[in-house]
């Protein structure tokens, strides 16, 4: 097994500050949480005058984004190893804005879910470019303050995306959020072509050949801990598909939430931000097994709590709200863990592994969240199911994985 090579350098160029950098990062990792979210107030609108009659076949403006997202992962990797970060970089957020601007004007549905497909796959540079920028110029605990500091940002744009969303129909139509998308992509394409060298050193490219590439690939989906935690991040990641497809029919359809569905959804999207502060102070304390696998029980519990609350005709705004959040809240407390585990015998082929374990735990995601979207009936019934069901599997994987543990891995494999 070969360790990772220590970054070259302590800063991208002599001329960009720490701060600069952060935002830099910040910014290019928003360009695809905007893209998800900002939409969700628009939607009712857009199908309204795209002549989408089924309700639920607007989910696919989310859907078909995600899913050109988890395609393009397993490409950005090895291309950015053998070209370098910044030419890939520029070209997949400049590409972006373009297809905002084509999504902008599209006559018809179609052409529209095909620049949203476009835009996906654009996007997902973001995510594997960005990671991989930080590593190449920072190590250590600066790189883990870098990451810290990008996560809370990234962390704070799904909050504040519905309301963004929302502010920009109160002054233009629909067509309006994606001239936003295509301007705010414009200026991280600029910042990032100004002021950004190519952080990759020429000795460190690697050529792309199908055999490498296979081998890691393969390495990476037959390690028991590497896919098992995979799969439970897939598990997880059901759930926030399922609530970003539901969550405009569910706050406006079922509660009459039209004009506080933006402030509800950033309460409930902000206990993530608290899990992720939690999570920072106790990991270290309690490991990564012993958080994730309690909250993971959490999970469960919650969404049986909220299916007894459904169940017996008690469920409001109020109850979904906070059931929604609390669930949010463990969610957050699994993801980063389960990364974290899935990661840990790759880190001899950590670039390519990334790449895998992301396409594979998004795609079953936006599989398994798409389907739960679909079966949205005019109640919370099918959402807080889909959540349970996600649970409920993540739970048995973790219990093949770990053979029956819970909270304590073996000896050689205890984090």
């Amino acid at each position: 097994m070969h360790s990772p090579a220590l970054p070259k350098q302590t800063t991208p160029h002599p001329g960009m500050r720490f701060g600069e950098f952060v935002a830099l990062m910040a910014m290019v990792m928003a360009v695809n949480a905007l893209g998800v979210d900002m939409m969700l107030p628009a939607l009712p609108a857009l199908g309204a005058e795209l002549g989408v009659t089924v309700e639920n076949h607007r989910q696919w403006v989310i859907a078909i984004y995600m899913a050109g997202f988890s395609v393009m992962q397993l490409v950005y990797g090895p291309l950015a190893d053998r070209y370098g970060r910044r030419p890939i970089l520029i070209a997949t957020i400049a590409t972006y804005a373009l297809m905002s601007l084509i999504a902008s004007v599209a006559a018809s549905f179609a052409l529209l879910l095909i620049a949203r497909l476009l835009q996906g796959m654009a996007s997902a540079s973001t995510r594997v470019l960005s990671v991989s920028v930080v590593r190449d110029c920072y190590g250590g605990r600066t790189m883990a303050r870098v990451m810290s500091l990008c996560t809370m940002v990234f962390l704070a744009v799904p909050i504040l995306a519905p309301s963004l969303g929302q502010l920009v129909l109160l002054f233009a139509p629909w067509r309006g959020i994606f001239y936003a998308l295509a301007g705010f992509s414009g200026l991280v394409a600029l910042w990032v072509a100004l002021r950004l060298p190519e952080t990759l050193h020429p000795e460190d490219r690697r050529a792309i050949t199908v055999g490498s590439i296979a081998t890691a690939m393969k390495q990476t989906v037959t390690n028991r801990y590497s896919l098992g935690y995979t799969l439970c991040i897939g598990c997880m990641f059901t759930c926030i598909m399922s609530f970003i497809n539901s969550a405009e029919q569910v706050f406006v359809d079922v509660f009459d939430m039209e004009r506080g569905f933006p402030l509800v959804f950033a309460g409930i999207a902000g206990t993530m931000a608290v899990a992720a502060l939690v999570n920072s102070r106790i990991v270290e304390r309690y490991g990564m097994r012993k958080v994730s696998h309690t909250a993971l029980i959490g999970i469960i519990a919650i969404n049986l709590i909220h299916l007894a609350v459904i169940f017996t005709g008690h469920e409001t705004i109020v109850t979904f709200a906070v059931l929604q959040g609390l669930m949010m809240f463990f969610f957050n407390l699994t993801g980063s863990n389960f990364n974290a585990m899935a990661m840990e015998p790759m880190a001899h082929i950590a670039g390519t592994a990334s790449s895998v374990q992301g396409f594979l735990s998004t795609m079953l995601g936006v599989i398994a969240g798409f389907f739960v979207g679909q079966a949205f009936n005019g109640t919370t019934l099918p959402l807080v199911l889909g959540f349970t069901g996600a649970g409920v599997t993540a739970l048995v994987i973790v219990l093949i994985v770990e053979r029956g543990r819970l909270f304590h891995g073996h000896i050689a494999n205890r984090v």
